[in-house]
């Protein structure tokens, strides 16, 4: 697995469990720790959303090679 797709996984792993704290806590790390509408929440919303989409291309690649 090359070194994108494991950064790429890993902050769409942690948009995983901030959306996860806001289903079952009502609690949103990220605006807690970047502040509520802010463009640095905005910016970090962005690149857990790229990080998903490059994530497509794990389903479309053979990694055993």
């Amino acid at each position: 697995m090359s070194t994108l797709y494991k950064v790429t996984l890993v902050l769409a792993i942690i948009g995983c469990v901030n959306w996860g704290l806001v289903g079952i806590l009502n609690f949103n790390l990220v605006e807690f720790l970047f502040g509520d509408g802010t463009i640095l929440t905005r910016v970090v919303y962005v690149i857990v959303a790229l990080s998903g989409l490059v994530n497509i291309g794990i389903l479309t690649k053979d990694l055993d090679h």
